[in-house]
């Protein structure tokens, strides 16, 4: 078997938006003066679809969120000719071909993101050129099925987020995260707003479900050490991302402080990444996404690397690149849920562009044995709303 064709195409998003209420989410440019939305430089509606195929005929499918459109010409110019003509399942060479080509410039961000999406088309066609889901060929089912998080609590009208939770609270759900609106530009007003964010939610959801924190890089070192004592009342299972992702010095201190777990990864890349973050024990909680940090099989080592410091891995997102992991170790307890909903930040692409995604039963998901590759096929449902760039 041989690799004879990698096509990547640009699905770009020209149908219904919902644009994000005001403090929807902290974030990184909360810091800097703009007149524009802060929000907005962290929403994508594109996104990479990577077609792997081989001279027998089986197709895999792969795909990059991280801005599309240059993950898309890295694919075309740079990783593309280091596949073709290559046995797939030398899966670890071609990954390791890629990772060192493109060193120079690629270690971090979008050139791993364009690499992570020829690996997992990869992985997705050595399954079905097996008859094998991916959780098979990563060790196996090691649970009955994946406990979730409900995960779309993003910070809007008080009322409106605790009826959202109580709507999923009765679905089944048993643990939530939400987001903070506010961060060290609202003063002392803003650490008002999120406390009582907080507090409406807990008020719904109670303390026996897990509640988690998600600051999406809006905070700086001094405000979250003043954040945490406040937070802790509300017994949290983690604040992630209180600070940014180059900020390790920062993470490790919060961590050390030992009143809330902090918890990060979604903004890092590659094994090498992930032994900084643990071995300055900067996380209690590694949450990677497998199209970010170089694919199934950099995503598979992460796995064993943080099962042997014994901190534990919960996927950003949830996509079955990311469940067939959660799957296949025990490093893995649950994994992040999204439903299907509106175009709004733009993960929501995901389920508009493929078909195949579990949908959760009472706080949980299922994959299917009988299932081979990731279990994924491409929708057309929703064709007529995209630009496609081929």
């Amino acid at each position: 078997m041989k690799i004879t064709s990698v096509r990547a195409k640009t699905y770009e998003w020209k149908g219904k938006t919902v644009p994000p209420q005001g403090n929807f989410c902290s974030n990184a440019m909360d810091l800097l003066y703009a007149k524009e939305e802060s929000m907005q430089t962290f929403r994508f509606h594109g996104w990479t679809v990577v077609e792997v195929e081989t001279d027998d005929g089986h197709v895999g499918y792969g795909e990059v969120a991280l801005a599309p459109r240059v993950a898309k010409q890295i694919i075309d110019l740079y990783l593309k000719p280091l596949v073709l003509g290559q046995d797939p399942w030398d899966y670890e060479y071609l990954n390791q071909r890629m990772y060192r080509a493109t060193h120079a410039w690629g270690r971090k961000g979008i050139g791993m993101a364009a690499i992570s999406g020829v690996d997992i088309a990869i992985w997705d066609l050595l399954g079905k050129s097996v008859g094998k889901p991916v959780f098979k060929l990563l060790g196996g089912r090691t649970k009955e099925r994946i406990p979730c998080y409900y995960s779309k609590l993003y910070r809007t009208d008080l009322k409106a987020m605790q009826e959202e939770a109580q709507k999923y609270l009765d679905l089944g759900f048993s643990a939530f995260k939400m987001r903070f609106g506010y961060g060290p530009a609202h003063l002392q007003h803003g650490v008002v707003e999120n406390l009582k964010s907080v507090a409406a939610v807990r008020e719904v959801i109670g303390y026996e479900t897990d509640l988690m924190l998600e600051c999406y890089m809006g905070w700086n070192l001094e405000y979250a050490k003043r954040m945490l004592p406040k937070l802790a009342r509300y017994e949290p299972r983690w604040l992630e991302e209180p600070v940014l992702a180059d900020d390790i010095d920062g993470y490790a201190e919060l961590n050390a402080m030992n009143i809330v777990p902090i918890s990060g990864g979604e903004h890092e890349f590659t094994l090498y990444g992930f032994k900084l973050l643990l071995d300055r024990k900067a996380v209690s909680v590694v949450q990677y996404d497998t199209n970010r940090v170089g694919g199934i099989t950099m995503a598979h080592k992460i796995n064993a690397l943080c099962e042997a410091y014994s901190v534990p891995v919960i996927p950003h997102a949830g996509q079955m690149h990311n469940y067939h992991l959660t799957m296949s170790t025990l490093a893995s307890p649950m994994s992040e849920y999204f439903p299907m909903f509106d175009v709004e930040v733009g993960n929501e692409l995901f389920y508009y562009i493929f078909d195949g995604e579990p949908v959760a039963e009472n706080g949980f998901v299922q994959l299917d044995d009988d299932k081979p590759g990731l279990g994924l096929t491409l929708k057309t449902e929703y064709l007529d709303q995209f630009d496609i760039i081929e």
